[in-house]
């Protein structure tokens, strides 16, 4: 440390500036997603003749191309930083979000999806890293939660203005308004984005605030090696986060891709109407969001040890999802209440995400943390494409015997219930959450 002051107060806290830069893509990556299926049922199904099946497929070309990235940029953003390796992955996201303005078919919109999974993997190691690089551990998970919460505002604005796109300029205009934000979003990255060693408005108050919590604070400009994936394949702690992710991603992505088409088939919703229920959901799922952040947080300000603060609060959230079951059976009442209990389980599912994404900071060094997150988004990315398939067997079958709803109380059963086991066989795992001691 030079001892050098460097800016004035207003600029004392960028790593909130940091985290708001990831808050934005966040919101844009999970705008991104919901177009296709919020089209699905007025324009795409009727104008290319999809099935179910049909569908499902071109979600799981999503998901296998996301599986894939994952894997392979979690572990170039470790290799050559966040800062470049995020900036290629946003490149090749607009480059793709176009790709699907320009579909013209089932081929076209599966290999346009594919490239924008593959894109979209960038995100979340990025994030997952930048905030174990600029953030303490007691604020790791408020900031987690912070991020998480992006993804239910992308949720909540895709249902208002994507049919308010859709029918002032055509379908097409949905996919092209988001690539010009992207392209925003590039800009923004090189202006404002730096590790805390580098960034030039960090002062040394904030530098040491950061690594407050840690052992030593290592120097600024300090260079550590990187730590190859196959390696991180050996420890328990890897597979007990890619078991989190394994049982509960394919959850979100199913309501996500879904839930629209739930909506129109249960209660004859059209595009329009789907927006106040679907902004519904999404708005209880933020607040689950910032609930998951500051939870675990509070059980470490009362003295908890970090390994039960963690285990505590993912069980409670398993616990909130269990009710999603009951969703159709209360919603032959009102469908209001199966928009409320749906919307629980998403609250119950971003809490949950929010608490495990910081369990890889607990358990794993800096160095480390976007490979870890890229490989346990592969396997929660390949727990979604298997979800996706049995979805789309489950609802075609049971649409050719009109009775579309059986299929969807079965799938409905499925996610209910994959908090739970994931805790469990976490808690096997690492019961105490032990720290990586990498060479």
């Amino acid at each position: 440390m030079n001892g050098k002051q460097i800016l004035p107060s207003k600029w004392k806290r960028v790593r909130w500036i940091i985290l708001s830069l990831f808050f934005l893509t966040m919101t844009l990556n999970y705008l991104d997603r919901q177009i296709i299926g919020l089209l699905k049922e007025d324009y795409l199904e009727p104008l290319f003749g999809w099935s179910e099946l049909d569908y499902a497929n071109i979600v799981i070309a999503f998901q296998v191309a996301y599986a894939i990235g994952m894997l392979g940029i979690g572990y170039l953003i470790d290799k050559i930083g966040t800062r470049f390796g995020y900036a290629i992955t946003l490149v090749i996201w607009s480059v793709a979000s176009f790709g699907n303005a320009l579909a013209n078919g089932l081929v076209g919109f599966a290999l346009a999806r594919g490239f924008l999974g593959f894109s979209q993997a960038g995100n979340l190691p990025s994030a997952v890293k930048s905030i174990a690089e600029w953030f303490p551990n007691k604020e790791r998970a408020l900031a987690a939660g912070i991020l998480s919460s992006g993804a239910n505002v992308g949720a909540i604005i895709a249902p208002i203005i994507i049919p308010l796109i859709a029918i002032s300029l055509g379908w097409r205009w949905s996919f092209v308004i988001p690539t010009v934000i992207c392209l925003i979003c590039i800009a923004l990255w090189f202006l404002f984005y730096e590790k805390p060693s580098s960034h030039k408005r960090v002062t040394d108050e904030e530098y040491n605030y950061i690594h407050s919590d840690e052992i030593t604070i290592p120097e600024k400009g300090l260079v550590v090696s990187k730590v190859k994936w196959r390696k991180l394949l050996l420890y328990k702690q890897t597979w007990a986060f890619a078991a989190l992710k394994f049982f509960t991603d394919p959850v979100w992505w199913f309501l996500m891709f879904w839930l629209p088409s739930f909506l129109n088939n249960e209660y004859g919703m059209s595009q329009l109407e789907l927006t106040m229920p679907l902004t519904t959901v999404y708005l209880l799922s933020m607040s689950g969001s910032l609930a998951g952040g500051w939870l675990s947080g509070f059980f470490l300000h009362r003295g908890w040890p970090l390994y039960k603060a963690r285990r505590a609060a993912l069980l409670l959230f398993a616990v909130c999802a269990l009710p999603m079951v009951f969703a159709q059976t209360l919603g032959r009442i009102d469908y209001i209440y199966a928009i409320l209990i749906i919307g629980l389980a998403t609250a119950a599912h971003q809490a949950w995400s929010a608490t495990n994404l910081t369990t890889v900071t607990d358990m794993f060094p800096k160095k480390a943390v976007g490979s870890v997150v890229g490989i346990g988004g592969t396997i929660g990315a390949v727990g979604g494409v298997l979800l996706s398939g049995t979805a789309g067997l489950i609802l075609e079958h049971y649409s050719g015997l009109e009775q579309i709803q059986t299929g969807y109380f079965i799938l409905f059963l499925i996610c209910a219930v994959s908090y739970l086991l994931s805790w469990i066989i976490f808690s096997l795992l690492v019961p105490k959450m032990p720290w990586v001691a990498l060479d």
